[in-house]
């Protein structure tokens, strides 16, 4: 099987969970906390590995508590770390993350050390950059860095997928390298400056985002399924009917399971497919990290 080398985050998340998520100004009492490992590269490196993929990550954390942590959980998830530099100028990234009774969240990130992440870093994993090995980088990390690994890897004939997430409301060079960008609605809302209300609105962002650069866009609708868009057509996946508990990784999920399912030659409809039973099982369970599924609970959804 092919590499998957993720290039992103890793945030230490600090979760309460609430009956209801606060309005501006006011304070709610929550019911639970957790420190639960977190960050959009770290999930989805995780995701990837429990579903079979061969994952490197390149990424920095702290020299702290969080930051051991972080890369000893990926440890304990086959993730490679030996690509994570500990930098000792900066603290480990951490979210703020407060979810609802209903699994919606709100969430505050600060970058810590991921907002030191430097194309030097992503070199260190060029070897592993081979053709029908996976980039998959993501927005919390320095874009001038993410567009780096995006070129690197398509230069080596690495398949690129980019979730634009936090979204930017300004298109960069990086689309132009992005084999697959995966934004939700909202980032795709962002990245186009279209609203986005109904399908017909998401296939004319798809369809924008295309024509801006991207080759293929999904772009994932929560529990309506995902949208896919590329040269050879486009289809919509429904979403698999679940009780969602909290949403926090979904996206996450999705993403790496696409990236397994690009490294085993899947079509894209059926890539599409196995990154919503992913995402269906992430928001049945709380956390970050702890909500990722593993293969055999993708298999045993899809069969259903």
């Amino acid at each position: 099987m092919s590499s998957i080398v993720v290039v992103g985050s890793l945030n230490m998340d600090l979760v309460v969970r609430t009956l209801r998520l606060p309005r501006v100004g006011e304070t709610v009492l929550g019911t639970s906390f957790d420190t639960i490992p977190g960050g959009k590269g770290a999930n989805q490196a995780v995701a990837a590995a429990r579903l079979g993929g061969q994952v490197a990550m390149v990424g920095r954390v702290g020299q702290d508590a969080y930051g051991r942590a972080l890369v000893d959980n990926l440890q304990q998830n086959a993730v490679d770390v030996s690509r994570i530099v500990t930098d000792d100028s900066v603290p480990t990234g951490v979210a703020l993350i407060a979810v609802g009774a209903g699994g919606e969240n709100q969430i505050i990130v600060y970058p810590g050390a991921n907002g030191r992440v430097t194309p030097g870093d992503v070199d260190a994993a060029a070897s592993r950059l081979t053709p029908g090995s996976v980039l998959v980088a993501q927005f919390e990390t320095p874009l001038a860095t993410v567009t780096y690994a995006l070129e690197l890897a398509r230069s080596r004939g690495a398949i690129t997928v980019l979730n634009p997430a936090p979204a930017v409301s300004e298109i960069g060079p990086w689309i132009r390298h992005a084999d697959y960008l995966v934004p939700n609605e909202t980032e795709a809302a962002t990245l186009t400056g279209l609203t986005i209300a109904g399908d017909a609105d998401v296939r004319r962002a798809a369809q924008a985002l295309r024509d801006m650069g991207a080759r293929h866009v999904v772009i994932t609708l929560g529990n309506r399924g995902a949208y896919w868009a590329g040269p050879d057509g486009e289809g919509h996946v429904p979403a698999f009917p679940v009780q969602a508990v909290d949403t926090t990784a979904a996206g996450d999920a999705f993403v790496g399971a696409l990236a397994v399912a690009l490294t085993e030659g899947l079509s894209l409809p059926d890539a599409v497919r196995f990154g919503c039973a992913a995402g269906a099982v992430a928001v049945t369970r709380f956390g970050a990290q702890p909500s990722l599924p593993t293969r055999s609970e993708v298999a045993a959804l899809l069969q259903q």
